[in-house]
């Protein structure tokens, strides 16, 4: 088969353009990620309201009240406080491994769907809580939810999106979660103000409202063509293919699918066939990226923020605000990586955000340190409270346009189809277990290292960032049938790939 429009040694480039109809079904396939984003905004907004607290964690609220010079870094810790916060990650890694399943025995849409259909009843069970079991439950539900859609819409946006415009449009998943988080932390700031003590269970609640928009428009929902091909349905999976690339010219991509279908039905179990050698980097990647990404202290910053911002001295109001001007700088410096990832590459934004976000770990550990020291315990001016917001803001940005959608991007696009969903899975398992991971001892780590923890984690950032500009080459523009191609190339990688490069190339000229 000719390489379509390269020379051997070169990546394909395969006839398409952005059409209306793939535009829509990215931005529909992407509300998965509202129904994250929502989460992580809302639970540290809840558990900064009084009401709340006095009902579910009394200990906490009786804590929090306590006079100034009661230490700061610990007021928090607590176990049925983290619990209720954390159990929703530790759901969603366990119902990960059963949508790797259903996603590649039924489709990438209906494992959405029933993410959104699960997320729905956790949201009604939140918003009608009358005691800490019931919150438990429904978080675990909304966990199951979140677990399914986040194995199912990065994998989704990365096949129907034409290779030279997969980074954009993959990341409105990214974008979406932002949105998830700034409406969230606005909701929390209103619902706070409501008379009565009730304005928690309205924020809870809430969280139905992007679970509806996500199982309706699941429905609506096509199917990708590598989906369909891997059941058996050819002729679908032709013509969706030429509505998605709005061509007729879809004869060497789809050979190419064909041929990444056949492999994944030589394979019988794609978990040991990840083991294999020939596959180290991928699972590596699918490993070391999500997991590096939760150390960079993110998610501790979005859904404690509020509770962070008590911590240093702010008003509960005061605090809430001061989350949703974190979430509007997330939201909006997403949209530099959704401008620059096709244009710059993945390993420009992931080495620039990493540098900027250890220089504002370390700045905001130091500032931490002065007002606060070891003792924990200070009344810091409006002034300095400003200050240490401008470089949470310059965390947060950097992290809006480099790990943040990156992290869910560059897994979603290196793996071949006979191994994607299984590796997909382990992506969720391990981003999960590391926020639960994170969510579980941030308060604790919080007590103990006090502004320390700054420093920890902007160590962590340090490390990341060095092993993307060693270890991780460039995906930019590749399409993901010929992803194996850059593993083949790498100084370091080619070691295990060998004579697995361009393996499904190879495998498709065969077959022509």
């Amino acid at each position: 088969m000719e390489n379509a429009g390269a020379g051997d040694g070169a990546p394909k480039h395969y006839p398409a353009k952005m059409t209306v109809f793939v535009f829509i079904a990215c931005l529909v396939a992407s509300s998965g990620g509202l129904i994250f984003g929502y989460d992580i905004g809302i639970s540290g907004g809840v558990t900064s309201m009084d009401p709340f607290l006095s009902r579910f964690f009394p200990s906490v609220y009786a804590k929090e009240k306590e006079v100034v010079d009661t230490n700061q870094y610990c007021k928090f810790d607590s176990e049925p406080l983290t619990l209720f916060t954390s159990s929703l990650y530790l759901a969603a890694l366990i119902a990960s491994l059963f949508a790797s399943v259903i996603t590649r025995k039924l489709g990438r849409k209906m494992t959405m769907l029933g993410g959104g259909f699960i997320f729905l009843i956790g949201a009604v069970l939140n918003g009608a809580a009358v005691n800490v079991a019931m919150l438990i439950i429904g978080r675990i539900l909304l966990g199951i939810g979140v677990g399914f859609s986040i194995q199912a819409v990065p994998l989704y946006l990365s096949e129907m999106a034409p290779a030279k415009m997969r980074g954009m449009l993959n990341i409105i998943f990214q974008l979406m979660i932002t949105v998830g988080i700034l409406a969230a932390n606005l909701i929390n700031y209103f619902t706070d103000k409501i008379a009565g003590g009730w304005g928690w269970r309205v924020s809870l609640g809430l969280a139905a409202v992007p679970a509806v928009i996500m199982t309706v428009g699941s429905i609506l929902l096509p199917d990708t063509p590598n989906s369909l091909l891997s059941r058996g349905k050819e002729n679908e999976a032709r013509t969706m293919l030429r509505r998605i690339r709005g061509t007729e010219d879809i004869g060497p991509e789809y050979d190419d699918l064909v041929a990444a279908s056949e492999a994944t039905k030589a394979i019988e179990n794609p978990w040991r066939t990840l083991l294999e050698r020939r596959y180290r980097p991928q699972l590596v990647m699918s490993v070391l990226i999500p997991t590096l990404q939760q150390l960079t202290g993110i998610n501790v910053v979005m859904f404690y923020a509020p509770v962070l911002f008590k911590t240093i001295g702010f008003g509960g109001t005061a605090s809430l605000m001061s989350a949703v001007i974190t979430g509007l700088v997330n939201m909006f410096a997403t949209f530099v990586s959704i401008a620059t990832v096709d244009r710059f590459g993945r390993r420009v934004l992931f080495i620039q955000g990493g540098i900027q976000m250890i220089i504002a770990q370390f700045i905001l550990g130091t500032l931490i340190a002065v007002k606060f020291g070891t003792a924990g315990v200070a009344n810091i001016s409006q002034g300095y409270a400003i200050v240490v917001v401008l470089f949470i803001c310059l965390f947060v940005s950097a992290f809006a346009w480099s790990w943040g959608p990156l992290g869910w991007l560059v897994p979603s696009e290196i793996f071949p189809l006979e191994i994607r969903s299984a590796a997909q899975s382990v992506v969720v398992v391990f981003n999960m277990a590391f926020t639960f991971f994170i969510a579980q001892i941030f308060l604790m780590m919080l007590c103990r290292l006090k502004f320390g923890l700054f420093f920890f984690f902007g160590a962590m950032e340090l490390i990341m960032t060095g092993f993307v500009f060693v270890f991780l080459p460039e995906t930019k523009g590749i399409p993901i049938e010929e992803m194996d191609r850059i593993w083949g190339e790498h100084w370091y990688w080619s070691r295990f790939v060998g004579a697995g490069r361009n393996r499904v190339m190879q495998m498709a000229s065969t077959n022509v």
